[in-house]
């Protein structure tokens, strides 16, 4: 027999209902857990990482199958074009990193002359300020033809270490996908069990799918811009830099300085300071003004994470995933927040304190629902 509320609470604590530990004790206990909880998670994120990103794609195309299955497509019929579709989505995006990628380096040695007068001038400056000389030295070798290359990959590593672990990726989506058609008919069979947590599961997908769109349209609008300016100014691959702010502008809050880095330098390089500057200002006024004002306030309000917890879901799950976990930070922080937070009504104050504006209360008002 399940013991039930009343019994846990006895069972927890005296006859009176009071905690048998003390509360600070209970306190350290939790944060002590949450140590070693985060400490696994970054021993296994070599493989975590892969798992959250096919969840999450299978998650935002999954209504495709549902849709299909609604209109009498056989089961298999809907596993297959989700599978396709998603698939689709991958190659597309790998094939132009690495075309965008390669012509990159085959670029870079027509710099050589200008990369050389831009180490003497940084190592003159370093050595006049009183930097130590092997410091210069090493600050000095990394301006070089390779550097925005190396800057770039180091960007998209995340993204090019899923692309050489892609045969992990390619299963797990594949056994993904084959479970998405029949997890709504799951889900409502445990609703009428447990109806909190598959309250919060389609919390966490609902969140992750209005988050993925929201920031896929910011992202499509950005990178026209910004590939349009750099066009128009003369910078070198367009497009490569117009990609690069689409794939970082699923990076909160600050996914437009990584961003920006790689075309300021290379615009450095080709007309000098001048218009060095005209690109960063470019940037700052389209980039910063949608990406760090106006889509946050939208993504807060769409999710239900106000602005501070997503910046602190970008720095957590970057240290715990790497360059990786800023991609996937929002959808990482809802799906935390539904298995830690929306699950149980006793826990479900601690939205009203991390949403935005009034996404906490319609979000747990439709929860109790």
């Amino acid at each position: 027999m399940r013991p039930n509320v009343a019994q846990v609470r006895r069972l927890a604590g005296d006859q009176n209902g009071d905690p048998v530990l003390p509360r600070g004790v209970i306190v350290l206990l939790g944060l002590a857990s949450v140590v070693v909880s985060v400490a696994g998670l970054r021993w296994v994120a070599d493989i975590l990482g892969p798992v959250v990103l096919a969840l999450m794609l299978t998650v935002t195309a999954s209504p495709l199958s549902t849709w299909l299955r609604r209109h009498g497509a056989p089961a298999w019929a809907a596993a297959a074009a989700l599978l396709t579709t998603v698939y689709l989505v991958l190659a597309a995006l790998g094939v132009a990193l690495v075309l965008s990628v390669t012509r990159l380096v085959d670029l870079m040695p027509q710099y050589q002359s200008q990369f050389a007068e831009l180490r003497t001038t940084a190592t003159q400056a370093l050595e006049a300020m009183g930097v130590d000389a092997q410091r210069v030295q090493d600050i000095g070798g990394l301006i070089g033809p390779s550097g925005i290359a190396d800057l770039v990959l180091a960007t998209l590593d995340g993204v090019l270490g899923l692309l050489s672990n892609s045969v992990f990726l390619i299963a797990v989506l594949l056994f993904l996908c084959l479970d998405a058609v029949h997890f709504p008919a799951r889900l409502a069979t445990a609703a009428t069990q447990r109806p909190e947590v598959v309250g919060a599961l389609r919390s966490f997908a609902q969140g992750t799918r209005r988050y993925l769109l929201v920031s896929t349209v910011f992202g499509l609008i950005v990178a026209v811009i910004d590939t349009l300016v750099l066009w128009a100014l003369g910078i070198p691959l367009p497009l490569l830099w117009g990609l690069l702010s689409f794939i970082t502008n699923y990076i909160p809050n600050i996914g437009f300085v990584v961003g920006l880095v790689p075309p300021a330098l290379l615009a450095f390089l080709e007309g000098g300071t001048s218009l060095m500057v005209t690109v960063i200002a470019l940037y700052c006024v389209v980039n910063f003004v949608i990406q760090s004002v106006i889509q946050p306030k939208i993504v807060g309000d769409a999710v239900g994470l106000s602005a501070t917890m997503s910046f602190l879901s970008l720095v957590f799950w970057s240290w715990v995933l790497g360059p990786l976990g800023a991609l996937l930070a929002i959808p990482l922080s809802l799906l935390a927040k539904g298995l830690l937070v929306d699950i149980d009504p006793s826990t479900r104050w601690i939205g009203a304190l991390i949403s935005a504006g009034g996404a906490a209360g319609e979000e747990s008002g439709r929860l109790a629902r």
